[in-house]
């Protein structure tokens, strides 16, 4: 007789991984943290056992660290959802997400948003990550479009980029910008690093 499990829920057998199995971009359950592999080595010392020098995120809190394990250790695998939702409302401390798919709202609490959530408008597509059903993170688009609704006038036919002007952004966020830029242009921006790429309307 099998068992049905709710809809969404993790699988009951649990998938194990070997340190010696390690690549860029796996995730896994050490200590009770979800880690995902940055950077691995291994290597094989003229004498003595070989080692896995391991470069991880805690992909929780985002913290890096730099471990050497067996290359027989096992680990859980850990599985993260990426799920898209769109950005809809907040209220007071709740970010409210609905899911493209099922249409259902779900809020969230500002403490899981990063820095880079002070560019996202509603309406704006996100990705919600989980683990074990437990939200943890909100990763907006890589590029961003936002209009300028407040910086110093544009300097007409000064087109240093390196030379730059704080500007206050739809969203609220402030970012520095070249001289050229005005009120009301629209530019894009990478959200990974909170910086002006390029303009993208006047």
């Amino acid at each position: 007789m099998t068992r049905k499990t709710p809809q969404g829920s993790e699988r009951m057998n649990t998938e194990m991984i070997t340190a010696g199995d390690f690549r860029n971009g796996v995730t896994f359950e050490m200590d009770g943290q979800v880690m995902q592999v940055i950077e691995f080595q291994h290597v094989k010392p003229g004498k003595g056992a070989a080692f896995v020098r391991v470069k991880m995120r805690n992909v929780i809190n985002g913290g890096v660290t730099e471990r050497t394990f067996n290359p027989s250790d096992k680990f859980e695998n850990a599985y993260v959802e990426r799920r898209d939702m769109e950005y809809l409302y907040n209220d007071g401390g709740l970010y409210y997400f609905m899911d493209n798919e099922t249409y259902e709202q779900s809020p969230i609490g500002k403490d899981k948003l990063n820095d880079a959530f002070r560019f996202v408008k509603e309406n704006m597509t996100c990705k919600v990550l989980s683990y074990k059903g437990g939200v943890f993170g909100v990763e907006p688009p890589t590029f961003i479009e936002l209009a300028v609704t407040d910086t110093e006038p544009g300097v007409r036919g000064d087109t240093a980029t390196n030379v730059l002007k704080p500007a206050t952004l739809e969203t609220g966020a402030v970012i520095r910008v070249p001289l050229f830029i005005d009120k009301d242009d629209v530019i894009r921006v990478d959200t990974r690093t909170g910086e002006y790429l390029e303009r993208v309307k006047t």
